[in-house]
């Protein structure tokens, strides 16, 4: 087996590692690349983008049946998901081949294999390519795979994940979807548009748990006016492939058929094969990889990115870390931190998130003070047709300081970084308040936000003060 001697390797190439890769790169490293499927991981590949790029076409489509609300005349509507799909593909392979260019723009070495360790310092790679690979310093990146239920295992053919449905050619007429988070309701919101008959079957009290009670409520009345059935405190026993459709047995003796079955339950960390033992590593009970701010696991000279470190399952969180790992990796300070980190579901209508809700706010001991601004009353939705939603701003009550924000409805995705910004920066709601926002704009939703959270509304009532 041939032998390489490189100054990093990164396993993974995922959007945390090929960032880590770039980074160490830049800042003069000879830099070993390393990934066994595709380049651009999980995100690229059967993620975000993908996913994305089926909901823009939906998109597309509720913005044409409506088009008469706008004065715009058309014909019959309707749609081909298997040009959807194919357009969904095109995507993924033009910004895989953007990758590759980038890449070897970088002059990163990339291999084409399964990576295992032998010591701290030495992998072995087996695949396209096999080599014996050395390196001062290594950062893994594996990232995550869906979770399967051993009750009832994922066929591929009428019983999918997040992985095997992007596949489908043509829609089901219904879809019985296992799990309410994000990943679940993405594809709840995506298939409801499209026509058909959408159930999510939550085992928690309510969707979108993790959101927080004020997006879960207001998501369950949305998905509601749109025909999505939502059962909660449901546990499902068992989903069998009918040939014809599936039927899912769920506890109490209900059951129910549908066309397909999506298990969304979450995901689990990838490591399979790396024998991390041989590096001195060892997972925690949940299987992750224990690592400092800087990035660095209990072994000097190993780092672990993404998935794997369960600090968030979000590639921009993998991407930024990647950045700190690779940093202190050629030598040089940077430290990871996790105050203000977005979080966006792609539902219709969007929901953003970054730091405390209300509720984490009051129980980390703050005087919290909230300023909640509808679409409704904003004037650029109102001419958009875009309505539906809020943006929430919550802020301390002693110093103003910004601890939290809630974007929901149309590009709540691009609103909720004006928020992230500022509580990376410990911005105060007055901060807010002294910039000029442009008008007519979604935007200016956060200025009047501020302002009704300082009980100073311009273009909102003030609160009713009795007594």
């Amino acid at each position: 087996m041939e032998r390489k001697k490189h100054d990093i390797a990164v396993i993974g190439a995922g959007p945390g590692g090929y960032v880590a890769a770039i980074k160490a790169a830049q800042l003069g490293k000879f830099v070993a690349l390393i990934e066994k499927n595709l380049l651009g991981g999980t995100c690229l590949n059967v993620g975000c983008i993908p996913t994305k790029t089926l909901l823009s076409s939906a998109s597309v489509l509720h913005q044409v049946k409506r088009a008469a609300d706008f004065g715009i005349k058309t014909g019959p509507v309707s749609f081909e998901y298997e040009k959807m799909k194919a357009r969904k593909d095109q995507v993924i392979l033009k910004m895989r081949t953007g990758l590759e260019g980038l890449l070897k723009s970088n002059k990163i070495t990339t291999y084409h294999g399964s990576a295992s360790f032998e010591s701290p310092h030495e992998l072995k790679i087996v695949g396209q390519d096999n080599v014996l690979l050395s390196a001062e310093k290594i950062i893994i990146a594996t990232g995550s795979v869906p979770l399967d239920v051993k009750a009832f295992p994922c066929d591929h053919k009428r019983i999918l994940n997040s992985t095997s449905i992007l596949e489908l050619t043509e829609v089901p007429k219904s879809l019985a979807i296992v799990g309410g988070g994000y990943i679940g309701c993405e594809f709840a919101s995506l298939f409801a548009e499209l026509g058909v008959k959408v159930t999510i079957l939550e085992a928690l009290p309510t969707i979108l748990m993790t959101q927080g009670p004020m997006v879960a409520q207001f998501m369950t009345k949305s998905f509601a006016s749109k025909g999505i059935d939502i059962q909660t405190n449901v546990k499902v026993l068992a989903i069998e492939n009918k040939k014809t459709h599936v039927h899912i047995t769920l506890e109490g003796g209900k059951s129910m058929d549908a066309d397909l079955a999506l298990v969304a339950v979450g995901r689990k960390v990838y490591m399979d094969g790396l024998m991390i033992e041989k590096a001195g590593l060892n997972a925690t009970e949940k299987g992750f990889l224990q690592t400092d701010e800087r990035m660095e696991t209990e072994v000097p000279s190993v780092y672990a990115i993404g998935d794997v470190t369960g600090k968030g399952m979000l590639a921009h969180v993998a991407s930024h870390q990647g950045v700190v790992a690779a940093t202190n990796a050629c030598g040089m300070e940077a430290a990871m931190h996790y105050e203000a980190v977005p979080a966006v579901v792609f539902t219709s209508p969007e929901i953003a998130t970054v730091g405390l809700t209300l509720e984490q706010a009051t129980a980390a001991g703050y005087q919290a003070i909230q300023g909640n601004m509808p679409f409704q009353a904003v004037g650029k939705a109102q001419a958009a047709m875009d309505t539906e939603g809020f943006v929430q701003v919550i802020g301390d009550k002693k110093t103003g300081q910004i601890l939290g924000a809630i974007a929901i409805g149309h590009e709540a995705s691009n609103l909720i970084a004006e928020m992230a910004l500022a509580i990376q920066n410990e911005l105060t709601l007055e901060s807010v308040l002294e910039t000029i926002h442009a008008h007519p704009t979604l935007a200016e939703s956060w200025h009047e936000a501020a302002a009704i959270a300082l009980e100073m509304p311009i273009n909102f009532p003030p609160k009713v003060k009795r007594g």
